[in-house]
């Protein structure tokens, strides 16, 4: 099957509103991007990041090709843009986390379908996973303090809830979606006033706004899912 047949065949294997959605929503953006003569960077960055979520949403596991150009789009403009910590947590996590994602989800394919099988923790996991987080971020703070970051607090939260919502991604857990949702909310902040304050990537704003109204899209399928295999 060609790239081209194989892109088709995936398009139409979304559901109605996300037919509509996802084209509306790259056009939307590359518009945005035309009109500010934005980033291209970030345009590609957006396409990729968007796109990535969407397949990853639906259980893809092409998600990680697309997304693995993305993050090193998105590598680069934290990097210029001097948010270092997101450009660490991109380039030496995400990174290969992603190509680690390709081999773990192809293990766990539904027979029927390339989708991948969606999971649970249990509840031991969910308070091991919680404690875990709260040590890692009092921790990590406590070393930004010391390094005079300006929001040692926030950046420590940010980074340490991201490093465990993309472990729960391979993983292919529903509780990553209520770790997206928290992220892409702070980080959408960050980067609007970013972009007030002279950075010239708009098309960065409404991805991650894009990808906030995904994560709660996603968290309500999964849960959809998950109820009719427990169910069978």
């Amino acid at each position: 099957m060609s790239i081209i047949e194989t892109i088709k065949k995936e398009y139409f294997s979304l559901g109605k509103y996300e037919r509509i959605f996802f084209p509306l929503v790259l056009l939307i953006i590359i518009t945005v991007s035309v009109m500010t003569k934005d980033n291209k960077i970030a345009l590609i960055s957006s396409i990729c990041g968007i796109s990535y979520t969407l397949l990853a949403g639906k259980g893809k596991i092409y998600c990680y090709f697309i997304g693995i150009i993305g993050t090193f789009c998105y590598s680069y403009l934290a990097f210029t843009n001097s948010f270092y910590g997101n450009f660490m947590l991109y380039f030496f996590y995400y990174l290969p986390m992603e190509i680690i994602g390709i081999f773990k989800w192809k293990k766990h394919l539904k027979k029927n379908s390339a989708d991948v099988v969606k999971t649970r923790l249990n509840n031991t996991e969910r308070v091991i996973y919680s404690v875990i987080t709260v040590i890692a971020t009092m921790a990590f703070s406590a070393i930004l303090v010391v390094l005079n970051d300006k929001n040692p607090y926030i950046d420590s939260f940010v980074t340490v809830i991201s490093i465990t919502g993309m472990l729960l991604t391979v993983k292919r857990c529903i509780e990553q979606w209520y770790i997206w949702i928290i992220v892409n909310a702070l980080t959408l902040v960050m980067w609007f006033n970013a972009y007030i304050n002279g950075s010239n990537s708009l098309v960065l704003v409404f991805m991650w706004l894009t990808y906030l109204v995904l994560a709660f899209y996603f968290l309500k399928e999964w849960k959809k899912e998950l109820i009719i295999s427990a169910e069978q």
